[in-house]
């Protein structure tokens, strides 16, 4: 049992205000906005900088464990596991990547019937962050823990938000985009009401933006106007090096490391390292 200097047990919510290692999960309920490219080029940029990085698959397409070369017969033990398997957490069944100092609890479609596992039990929505309690020993060589969740409000993704410190949300610069970041951020606040008071949005980041596109343009003005300093300035840019990385299994980072994608990438990196000193 971890204590505090008065040698008095530290609740769960003590323990997951520690810093290391630092939970981020990456949410939107909308597919296609960058939310796996941003899970692993901000994976990489932050091994860049040294840091020592988990990416937790949560999502059932894998995406995330296809796009770090975790070819599916090497994934025998997933996120699914991880949700339903209490204890069974080592350090032995994490993949090593493509990536130096970035590790991946990879996902496979056993994930997709998670959902209705979890609705029969009356803890359905702390699972996660149990697991991460009870392996605080396994997980406290990383500095980082990023979380890529599916896209939906699922209790995959409630589980993922009940875990972190904090949630980082890609927002495409597209026409409605702003109607669904409500949602998500509704969501965020019963959560906070609720199982992780201590939850906070870490930043929403613009992705595939083209400054070229007057209805970009405007989409960052309205987010900037709603949300203020919750919006990067970094900006993610539409770039052809950022859609040929994952057909390689590699980061944008690796693949093409001066490219406007990889730049923004590390940009964008710079900036949470300065949210979290």
């Amino acid at each position: 049992m971890i204590t505090n200097p008065d040698n008095q047990p530290l609740t769960d919510e003590a323990l997951l205000a520690q810093k290391k290692p630092r939970i981020l999960t990456l949410a939107n309920q909308k597919g296609g906005v960058g939310k796996t490219t941003t899970t692993i080029n901000l994976g990489a940029a932050l091994a860049e900088q040294s840091y020592n990085v988990l990416i937790v698959d949560l999502d059932p397409q894998g995406n995330a464990s296809t796009g770090l070369g975790v070819d599916e017969p090497d994934r025998l033990y997933t996120s699914y596991e991880l949700l339903l398997d209490r204890n069974s957490l080592r350090a032995d069944k994490i993949c090593a990547t493509s990536v130096e100092n970035v590790s991946i609890m990879p996902a496979t479609s056993d994930l997709a019937s998670a959902d209705m596992e979890l609705l029969a039990s009356e803890k359905r929505s702390t699972l996660l962050r149990q697991t991460f309690l009870d392996a605080s020993a396994v997980l406290s060589v990383y500095d980082y823990i990023l979380i890529d969740c599916p896209p939906s409000l699922s209790l995959l993704t409630i589980n993922a938000l009940v875990s972190a410190h904090s949630v980082l949300v890609p927002l495409q610069a597209e026409f409605f985009a702003l109607e669904g970041l409500s949602q998500l951020l509704t969501t965020v606040k019963e959560v906070r009401k609720g199982a992780n008071p201590a939850l906070r949005i870490e930043g929403v980041v613009l992705t595939m933006f083209d400054a070229r596109n007057n209805l970009a343009q405007q989409v960052e003005e309205d987010a900037r106007l709603n949300l203020g300093d919750l919006v990067f300035q970094t900006k993610i840019p539409r770039n052809v090096r950022l859609s040929e990385a994952p057909s390689f299994a590699i980061p944008v980072l690796t693949y093409d490391t001066n490219s406007r994608g990889a730049e923004a990438y590390r940009s964008l990196t710079q900036e949470i390292m300065k949210n979290n000193v």
